[in-house]
């Protein structure tokens, strides 16, 4: 049975007042229609609430049992209407947004500079994780878009791709290979790689695009994050094949980034939003901001 609220405000606000008369002033209404409302929730009862006498109001059996248990579904409704309009307050007050690690670290701090300008007041939430995180904040709510590699979507989101992002080899510059203007995957057969985890959407990039001629190559080592990635091929160790961007997440002092080619190997990113869901317009500025950041960056790379 679905819950009269209306008729629970009306019983609870008599059974407070000891009167209908003073009940019905209190919410505003006639008598008529506070009587009407009392009617209809003791006949969706079967039972009557309360006893009438022409000099008071009081409860049944039936009226005693429920006020107390009434009380506590508005004082529970009351909490929880509370609840949503602190968590609007705060969201209204912010902007959140994914953001895969590498894109965060080379577009984000001038992005969000530039947003301040325009909404003096309004925070950013970064929520700088894995793409298949980043989906599952989008879709609950948590962040309102994400920048993220282009892939398998879900029917409840909407992804449209913005730009092509190459993978190079990243070297030491005391290194062989540091010299080379471009290299082809062949020439990487027998020299010492760091490998990404095959849980990213990198390495499953990757080893499509490769297919059986991976098994070619060295891989010595692998890590969970590019930054570790680029952090041992700092240390003379190896080479890694990681995002243009990726060099942004670290001090990319004494490292080069050398072009890949047969194959050219891309990922695709691209923002991914909750579809029926319309963007506030704080909202889709930071995301034009931010599409046009990303645009830049792989037009011209640092």
């Amino acid at each position: 049975m679905r819950a009269d609220v209306l008729g629970l405000q009306a019983f609870i606000s008599i059974a407070e007042r000891g009167s209908f008369r003073a009940a019905a002033s209190h919410l505003n209404l006639s008598q008529t229609a506070l009587s009407h409302r009392v009617r209809k929730l003791e006949e969706s009862l079967g039972t009557p609430l309360f006893l009438r006498t022409t000099r008071q109001v009081s409860l049944t059996a039936a009226g005693t049992t429920l006020l107390p248990r009434a009380r506590r579904i508005f004082e529970d409704l009351g909490s929880a209407i509370d609840e949503v309009r602190v968590e609007t307050r705060e969201r209204d007050a912010e902007v959140s947004v994914g953001c895969l690690p590498t894109v965060a670290a080379h577009c984000i701090p001038a992005v969000i500079a530039a947003f301040a300008k325009r909404h003096p007041g309004l925070g950013v939430r970064v929520h700088d994780n894995s793409a298949s995180e980043i989906a599952d904040k989008v879709q609950s709510g948590e962040a309102e878009f994400g920048v993220t590699i282009v892939a398998a979507n879900r029917w409840d989101l909407e992804l449209k791709p913005v730009v092509k992002e190459p993978f190079v080899l990243v070297s030491h510059r005391d290194m062989p290979l540091a010299r080379e203007a471009s290299l082809t995957w062949a020439q990487l057969q027998g020299e010492p790689l760091v490998r990404i985890s095959a849980e990213t959407g990198n390495r499953i990039l990757i080893d499509d695009a490769l297919g059986s001629r991976r098994e070619a190559l060295t891989w010595r080592y692998e890590v969970q994050r590019v930054i570790t990635a680029v952090s041992l091929v700092r240390s003379g160790i190896g080479y890694a094949i990681v995002p243009q961007l990726a060099l942004d997440v670290v001090d990319a002092g004494g490292l080069v980034a050398i072009p890949l080619r047969a194959p050219a190997i891309t990922r695709t990113l691209g923002i991914i939003t909750r579809k029926t869901v319309p963007l506030r317009p704080a909202t889709r500025d930071l995301l034009s901001l931010l599409s046009a950041a990303l645009k830049r960056s792989i037009a011209r790379p640092n």
